[in-house]
């Protein structure tokens, strides 16, 4: 007979974000919190919406907060409320999620992709200068640059300020994967026109379902925001005051939203230690992801590149380790995107990273002996 104590058991599979964890920790507080929204039946905008937005910009430094149903609605209502449309040029990274894209098509304008450099993956001003002057040429009036601080990590914001002031583009930053980090010695929320984030469940601050919210200091457009939020409207339902949409954040989502803000710090604080114990066991074997000195990061993902990519993804498939590619194609090669217009010189970086990125499991509850193992795989699939 076989002695099957000689055969190998694979370990459960590790995630690439772990949310059962972190619900072990405060289930019991997001429980009692949906129940109080159930006993009070205010479902849609109610009491734990507005703490929420009090919240958000106690915490962002930002004078006004909109909340909303997700990140892409949030980017739309800013172009809404500052009436972009067609003919006008909305100036995009190529490397990053579909949704920074989609919302210039959406409103009717135009997307011009721009590269990113080759340390943070962010925009590229240099890139950006010659997508402005492609968007001139093909008789496109340019309105709005959206960087994205991708990964967690804030793009160089006063470079991009620097060129928009240059030509007159209004800034939308998408900080969707990195609400919480700070910029010099501001934190994401107060230092674009307009911020915009996603709490889509596998963000850093995420909720049990779909939200987002918009960040300004600007007092004129908050007001613009805070009407195409709900169908454009005024003083109340029975005056529309412009064009606007459904975009209302629900209490349940609100106050799953409060109880992951009571520990949100603490769990961007974890994070950091996870991603220096992965820069300094893989220094050496990949790229690991670089964070200006002047920056935090509150690392929605830990991306490593490397030329030997596929057989890193293979090694830890082979032993139940998660892994994603983001991105592994960028937006301006997608179907509906081909037609659009790229900065000149093309975005060879962009290319190449999309050949060699990968995404670690990171989540502030990653045990230490399992990231001991992640490390040891890739290091010896990679050298």
């Amino acid at each position: 007979m076989r002695d099957t104590a000689t055969v190998p058991v694979a370990h459960a599979p590790v995630p690439l974000i772990d949310l059962k964890a972190q619900r072990s920790r405060i289930g019991a507080q997001i429980e009692a919190a949906i129940k109080r929204v159930l006993d009070h039946g205010a479902y849609i905008m109610g009491p734990e919406v507005l703490e929420a937005e009090k919240r958000l910009g106690a915490l962002s430094g930002a004078q006004h907060v909109i909340s909303c149903s997700n990140g892409t609605t949030a980017m739309v209502m800013a172009l809404m409320a500052w009436d972009i449309s067609r003919g006008d040029a909305v100036f995009v990274p190529s490397f990053t999620f579909t949704a920074t894209a989609e919302v210039a098509p959406i409103v009717g304008a135009t997307p011009v992709f721009v590269d990113v450099l080759p340390d943070t993956f962010n925009m590229d001003p240099d890139s950006l200068e010659r997508a402005i002057a492609v968007a001139e040429q093909t008789g496109l009036k340019p309105r709005v640059v959206i960087p994205v601080d991708l990964f967690g990590q804030p793009a160089d914001h006063d470079a991009i300020r620097s060129v928009a002031d240059k030509h007159g583009l209004l800034i939308l930053d998408d900080a969707a994967q990195s609400f919480g980090a700070r910029y010099k010695t501001k934190k994401l929320g107060a230092i674009a026109d307009i911020t915009t984030t996603s709490f889509y469940p596998s963000k850093p601050l995420g909720c049990y379902g779909d939200g987002g919210a918009v960040f300004t200091n600007n007092e004129d457009w908050a007001r613009k925001l805070t009407e195409v939020r709900v169908h454009g409207q005024g003083r109340d339902r029975n005056e529309n005051m412009r064009i606007g949409l459904t975009g209302r954040f629900d209490s349940i989502q609100a106050a799953v939203l409060l109880e992951k803000l009571a520990i949100f710090e603490e769990e961007c604080e974890a994070r950091q230690t996870i991603a220096d114990r992965y820069n300094a066991g893989l220094a050496g074997a990949v790229t690991t992801p670089h964070v200006r000195p002047d920056c935090t990061s509150v690392w929605a993902q830990y991306t490593i590149s490397s030329p030997r990519r596929d057989k890193i993804v293979a090694a830890l498939t082979a032993k139940n380790i998660s892994t994603a590619l983001f991105y592994a194609r960028p937006i301006h090669t997608q179907t509906p995107y081909r037609g659009f217009p790229v900065a000149a010189g093309g975005l060879p970086v962009t290319e190449r990273l999309a050949q060699e990125v990968v995404s670690l499991p990171m989540h502030p509850y990653l045990a230490a002996d399992v990231q001991d193992e992640i490390i040891a795989a890739v290091r010896a699939a990679a050298l």
